[in-house]
């Protein structure tokens, strides 16, 4: 008895006793961190194969005009490159499938994925593995209001600002050029515009100011695509040009449709409203001259079926005082130049746009096959302007300024993304 006694009094091995008594505690602690650090790892290895593989669904509904019949195969090929988690999907998984388009987005594509595997520690006490869900829906959103677009879709660039212009637009610039320089600010251009979107890469610029770029996005439809001419009397040939010289004055009455083989400007000219077909020949306003219309618009064209075919460039001079506006009705709505899609390629196709301080354009410049060109050594206003071409140049030391007080309404350009919405 005296022993125990001395035992239960001697305090010697006290932490020891208490060591042995905490050591469950202290390898389950650790066990379960450990576990927990697997799990969190499998969890975010998942979610990101499943973001990944929701985006490509995405890509692919877009390449496919929207519709679902390959989407499913994309998924599992993305899946195939980038599900890392090292643990093969539970049965019946992935399940993709295709929410409704909403307001905020569209062509919606979701995915969900889930993995089973034991966890080192806490399988001794678990008689079925945990299951691991992660679910993604990744879908294109509007972002950005564009009046700048560009349709050149191989490596050419297809957007670029040079030479001391200050374009200040009020808007986005957009390129469907796959180069990496498909859109490129350089010389001493400033530029007011954002964002600045391109299928391709955008290299970084002093010049861009503080504009948003989207390099890498989707590739923007043709916003006139739906807009085509429509039959008319054709009207070649010399007897039919409009030729006004600089010491007349001419005014052409209004008519649903005017028709010139050619149009060189270089007096005074009211255009009365209309709609200007200028079949075969070039539309030029000289040095100089002065030229109104209220409503017009100017299509270049040709009466000659097929391809290929003569089609002439639009050419307007910086000395020239312009005062140009668009309808806002009728076959070319708020559209000021329309070029023919027939019209050649190549960089002696180039149509140029100049004009004086004074000058003032409304509307559309349209010219899907060709470069459009618009500097010069004079600024120049527009009015709620939106550029379409194939490739679209800003140049010269002149300041181009765009406006659109109440904005683009209905004709608005909306640029698409691909973003995870859920």
């Amino acid at each position: 008895m005296s022993f125990l006694s001395k035992i239960r009094k001697d305090k010697r091995g006290n932490v020891l006793a208490i060591a042995a008594a905490a050591l469950p505690l202290v390898i389950g602690s650790a066990g379960l961190a450990s576990d927990t650090i697997q799990w969190a790892l499998w969890k975010r290895q998942l979610q990101r194969a499943a973001d990944s593989a929701a985006i490509a669904g995405v890509y692919d509904r877009i390449a496919n005009d929207g519709a679902t019949t390959n989407a499913t195969v994309a998924v599992d090929n993305d899946l195939t490159q980038n599900n890392h988690t090292i643990v093969e999907l539970v049965a019946t998984y992935p399940q993709v499938d295709f929410p409704a388009d909403t307001a905020a987005y569209k062509i919606p594509v979701r995915v969900k994925l889930a993995v089973q595997k034991r966890l080192g520690f806490s399988s001794l006490f678990l008689s079925t593995a945990p299951t691991i869900h992660a679910t993604a829906i990744a879908a294109t959103i509007k972002k950005g209001t564009y009046c700048v677009v560009s349709l050149e879709n191989t490596d050419a660039t297809g957007i670029t600002a040079t030479g001391n212009a200050a374009i200040n637009l009020g808007c986005g610039m957009i390129t469907n050029s796959s180069s990496l320089d498909a859109a490129i600010a350089t010389g001493s251009s400033t530029v007011t515009a954002s964002p600045i979107a391109a299928y391709g890469d955008i290299p970084p610029s002093d010049h861009w100011g503080t504009a948003e770029l989207l390099p890498f996005t989707v590739r923007q439809d043709d916003p006139f695509a739906s807009v085509s001419v429509p039959t008319f009397t054709g009207c070649q040939g010399a007897v039919n040009k409009l030729q006004v010289n600089a010491s007349q004055t001419v005014s052409v009455p209004a008519a649903a449709s005017h028709c010139y083989s050619s149009m060189k400007l270089d007096g005074n000219v009211t255009l009365g409203n209309g709609v200007y077909y200028v079949d075969g020949g070039n539309f030029s306003i000289g040095s100089g001259a002065s030229v109104t219309c209220m409503a017009c618009t100017f299509v270049m064209t040709s009466s000659t079926p097929g391809t290929p075919v003569t089609i002439g460039t639009v050419g307007i001079n910086g000395n020239a005082t312009v005062n140009l506006h668009a309808p806002t009705s009728g076959d070319f709505p708020n559209i000021l130049f329309y070029q023919d899609r027939r019209a050649p390629t190549g960089a002696s196709n180039k149509n140029i746009l100049n004009g004086t301080a004074t000058s003032v354009f409304e509307g559309a410049f349209y010219f899907p096959n060709q470069e459009l060109q618009i500097g010069g050594t004079a600024s120049m206003t527009f009015t709620c302007a939106q550029f379409v071409a194939r490739t679209v140049t800003f140049d010269g030391n002149g300041g181009v300024t765009n406006t659109c007080t109440g904005g683009y309404g209905t004709k608005s350009i909306w640029g698409r993304h691909v973003r995870l919405v859920g």
